[in-house]
C-alpha cells in the first residue's frame, strides 16, 4: 500500500499489488479506479512519502555555470520537455538543490509542476555558497535558503530538504544547523529531513547522530561501497529512506561515452583521462547481465541499483525526454538473479575502477 500516482488523478490509495500490470487504487474522491502502470514505487523509508523507483536528477538542466562545474550549455524547452515526458513516464521523484543552476534547476521544475504541485515529489538541498565550496549551514542561511527555494519552485512545501554534501565535523560544530532545519519541518515548510552525504562512510553518522531520514548516496555498479560496509542493511532495519545518486557514473554506464573529451564548462573536464578511460570501460565487464534481455547499459545499471529493497529510488541525470523514458522504462523489467549480482559483485573487486590517488569524491 501507498501513494498511487497517474496522470489526471488525484493522489491516493494503492489498493492492491499489481497484476499483469494493472493497478488497483483509491483516488481521494473514493472511486476505485483500474489502470495500465509500468512504473514501480518505493516507500522512502518511515518517512510516509512514496517515490518512484526511478527518480530525475536535475544537476543537468540547470545549465552552465562558471568553470567545470555543471552538464554544459542546456536548452531550457528541452529540459522541459525532458521533465513532461518524465512525468508521463510515472516518475514523481524530482531531486534538486539551489547549488544546481543557481537556483535554475528549482526554478524549471517549479515552473512544470505548478498547478499540479501534490502529483509529484520534490527533494532540495542546502548548503553549498558555490560550486567546490564553501558551505554555510548556519540557521540564519538554512532559513534563507529554504525560503528561496519554495519561492523558486512555486510551492509552500519541500517534501524532502537536505543538507549538500557537508562535513559531519564542521556540521557538528555549526549551532543550531539541525534545529533550524526541524523548525522547518515543524512548520510545514518541509516534509523530511536528509543528508546528501559526501561518502557512503558518513551515511552511519547521518543516522545516528544527525537524524537524517533519508540518505542520498553514490551507489552504482563500478561503486558499490554501500553493499560493502553494510549501509543499505542499516538503512532498511532503521526505516531510513535511501536515494542512490550518480547510479550511471556520469553517465559512462550509459555505454554512450566513447570519447572521453569534453568541454571545460563539464564537470568531468576536470578528471584525468586515465580515470575517464576507466569509467568508459566498464559497461563491457557487466555485459553479461543483458545475457538473453536485449535491455540498453542504461537499464542494466539503473536495474542493479534497485535490487536492493533498502534502496527508495535512483536519481539518474536527465535532459532529454528520450533519456527520461528510457529510464523510466527500467522499472517494467524483473530484477536480476541473485547468482547475476553476486557475478556483479566479483567483477566489482576485482576490477580497480577508481584511481583513489588522482581524486576523491
Amino acid at each position: 500500500m501507498g501513494v498511487f500516482w497517474r496522470r489526471g488523478l488525484e493522489l491516493g490509495r494503492i489498493l492492491g499489488d499489481e497484476k499483469d500490470g494493472i493497478g488497483m487504487a483509491e483516488n481521494y474522491f473514493g472511486c476505485v479506479i483500474f489502470l495500465k502502470t509500468s512504473m514501480q514505487y518505493r516507500p522512502l523509508g518511515k518517512t510516509r512519502i512514496t517515490v518512484s523507483e526511478i527518480g530525475f536528477g536535475s544537476w543537468g538542466i540547470g545549465g552552465r555555470t562558471k568553470g567545470a562545474t555543471s552538464y554544459g550549455t542546456t536548452d531550457d524547452d528541452e529540459s522541459k520537455r525532458a521533465l513532461e515526458a518524465a512525468f508521463d513516464a510515472g516518475i514523481t521523484l524530482y531531486d534538486t538543490s539551489d547549488l544546481y543552476g543557481y537556483g535554475h534547476s528549482e526554478e524549471l521544475i517549479g515552473g512544470v509542476f505548478a498547478g499540479r504541485r501534490e502529483k509529484v515529489v520534490i527533494a532540495s538541498k542546502v548548503g553549498y555558497v558555490k560550486h567546490g565550496g564553501p558551505h554555510d549551514f548556519s540557521p540564519v542561511r538554512i532559513r534563507q535558503c529554504a525560503e528561496a527555494s519554495l519561492r523558486r519552485l512555486r510551492t509552500d512545501y519541500i517534501d524532502l530538504y537536505q543538507l549538500h554534501s557537508p562535513s559531519l565535523d564542521e556540521l557538528q560544530r555549526t549551532a543550531g544547523a539541525i534545529e533550524e532545519i526541524q523548525k522547518l519541518k515543524e512548520e510545514g515548510k518541509i516534509r523530511a529531513i536528509g543528508i546528501s552525504v559526501k561518502s557512503p562512510q558518513d551515511g552511519f553518522r547521518a543516522v545516528t547522530e544527525f537524524k537524517a531520514e533519508s540518505v542520498q548516496v553514490n551507489f552504482n555498479m563500478i561503486d558499490q561501497r554501500i553493499l560493502d560496509n553494510g549501509f543499505l542493511d542499516f538503512a532498511r532495519d532503521r526505516g531510513i529512506g535511501v536515494i542512490a545518486r550518480t547510479p550511471l557514473a556520469f553517465g559512462f554506464l550509459s555505454g554512450t561515452l566513447t570519447d572521453v573529451s569534453f568541454s571545460p564548462d563539464d564537470h568531468r573536464s576536470s578528471w584525468p583521462a586515465s580515470q575517464l578511460r576507466r569509467w568508459a570501460s566498464a559497461p563491457r565487464m557487466f555485459g553479461f547481465l543483458n545475457e538473453g534481455r536485449g535491455w540498453t547499459p542504461t537499464q542494466i545499471a539503473l536495474k542493479f541499483c534497485l535490487y536492493s529493497p533498502a534502496v527508495s529510488s535512483v536519481i539518474p541525470g536527465i535532459l532529454h525526454p528520450s533519456e527520461a523514458r528510457e529510464n523510466a522504462s527500467a522499472s517494467e523489467f524483473a530484477q536480476f538473479a541473485p547468482e547475476e549480482i553476486a557475478r556483479a559483485r566479483e567483477v566489482y573487486h576485482s576490477h580497480e575502477f577508481f584511481d583513489t590517488t588522482v581524486k576523491k569524491e
